[in-house]
């Protein structure tokens, strides 16, 4: 088993594209922001100067893959389905190098078995910081109607979608007994939700008076499956079938264009996985984000 490290998503892609392809879904995370790192490179954004992807292969047989590129604190690994030989042989070449690992996600039983073996070197322990779970659209169930409509993002949207962005996981922690503003999150720069706005992979939905009420994003297709996310309504404006109706209408729009759809869910806020299995989708597989300290 070797290890192989790149820089360049381009070449990543091609290196790893058909393992990737073999279960989209699952690959949605790391494929994704590839791709999306492909894109950005060619418009000039620069990337994280630490940022790589990792190949574990077999002969010519890749068995395995995983990335660190998250932007913030604790720069988690993400870490497709792999053996635990994989597993371990990356946690054991990230500590030679010298590269401190805080943070793991990524599918389970492998992020498990690299944070573990990581906190073995280093003398530190582990734990679970969040129970994920990654749901694919089956049928989609039409929601109950509900008065507005969903429209795409404009820059003049630019304060409300970064307010909510932000807000969104503080929210989520709160709703999962975790202590509000806990975990570590994607927070886009004001450049970053320009670029997402511009691409429109943001949609707000107004209601009947014209004000915006919520929030659904979506990442563009990666090997033909598009993950939704993040989905946020505002405390005061919950209950109403707002995000329902909004990740019901995007979930549309991608099986539209040809694509899957999917998304991930946080196991313990039982109100999103219970909105989510109403509309038709169907758990696929569970990850986690485990912290090592």
């Amino acid at each position: 088993m070797q290890l192989e490290f790149y820089t360049d998503p381009a070449v990543f892609l091609d290196v790893a594209r058909e393992h990737l392809t073999e279960q989209p879904v699952v690959s949605t995370v790391v494929a994704s922001v590839a791709q999306r790192a492909v894109v950005d490179l060619a418009e000039g954004v620069t990337q994280g100067p630490r940022n790589w992807y990792a190949v574990a292969r077999s002969g010519s047989e890749v068995r395995g893959v995983a990335m660190r590129t998250a932007p913030f604190a604790a720069r988690p690994l993400f870490l497709l389905p792999m053996s635990p030989e994989c597993a371990l042989l990356l946690a054991r070449t990230l500590y030679e190098r010298g590269e401190g690992v805080g943070a793991v996600n990524g599918a389970l039983p492998a992020a498990r078995v690299l944070a573990d073996e990581t906190a073995r070197l280093a003398g530190g322990s582990v734990e679970v910081a969040q129970h994920t779970r990654l749901f694919e659209l089956g049928e989609l169930v039409e929601p109950a109607a509900v008065p507005g409509r969903l429209r795409p993002a404009v820059r003049g949207d630019l304060d409300v979608a970064t307010a909510w962005f932000d807000a969104f996981m503080r929210d989520a922690d709160e709703q999962a007994g975790r202590q509000p503003g806990s975990s570590a999150h994607e927070a886009p720069d004001e450049a970053d939700m320009l670029r997402r706005i511009d691409r429109r992979r943001i949609w707000l939905w107004e209601d009947e008076s014209g004000e915006v009420v919520h929030l659904t994003g979506a990442n563009a297709p990666a090997f033909g499956v598009a993950r939704v996310g993040p989905v946020y309504t505002p405390k005061a404006r919950r209950g109403h079938g707002y995000a329902s109706a909004a990740v019901a209408e995007v979930s549309r729009q991608i099986v539209a264009s040809g694509s899957r759809a999917c998304l991930f869910t946080d196991q313990a806020n039982p109100t999103s996985n219970k909105i989510y299995e109403a509309l038709g989708y169907r758990p696929v597989v569970d990850m986690a984000n485990l912290l090592i300290a």
